[in-house]
């Protein structure tokens, strides 16, 4: 006959795991939120109704921008060494601090590249112009990213 046993710790461990996950995901959360205030904030129009009205570029740009902070996130919980006040800590500075240099760099890269993002973000139709923009989002977390490794 085979007995399963659990070691002593495995119930706090669990519950430890689980807090890890809802502290992480609430700041994540909270990240995007704060991300998304900041690319509304500095982009011509009212970025979450353009959003909510579906215009597609606004999307486009909205969605890697939140794909960019994410693997910011990922990458601070990784380097965290499952400590988890220090994860969270660093996730939020870095969190901070790619927001601001996204919001910085990509208004860069539109206005060397002449990108009329008015223009662009109340198109009715997609526009190709967008992967610039989506890109410079989603390249400048995966270098930010990278950096905290």
């Amino acid at each position: 006959m085979t007995t399963v046993a659990l070691n002593s710790t495995y119930w706090s461990d669990l519950g430890h795991g689980i807090g890890a996950i809802f502290c992480y995901a609430l700041l994540g959360l909270a990240l995007m939120v704060v991300g998304f205030y900041a690319l509304d904030l500095t982009t011509p129009g009212h970025l979450r109704t353009l959003v909510g009205t579906g215009k597609p570029n606004a999307v486009a740009l909205s969605a890697t921008g939140f794909l960019s902070l994410a693997a910011i996130v990922v990458m601070a919980i990784y380097s965290s060494s499952g400590k988890l006040e220090e994860g969270l800590i660093s996730a939020a500075v870095y969190g901070l601090v790619a927001i601001v240099a996204q919001v910085i760099a990509v208004r860069l890269i539109e206005a060397l590249l002449g990108i009329d993002m008015d223009a662009l973000l109340t198109a009715d139709s997609y526009d190709v112009k967008v992967l610039v923009t989506a890109a410079a989002h989603l390249g400048l977390g995966l270098v930010v990213a990278t950096a905290i490794l």
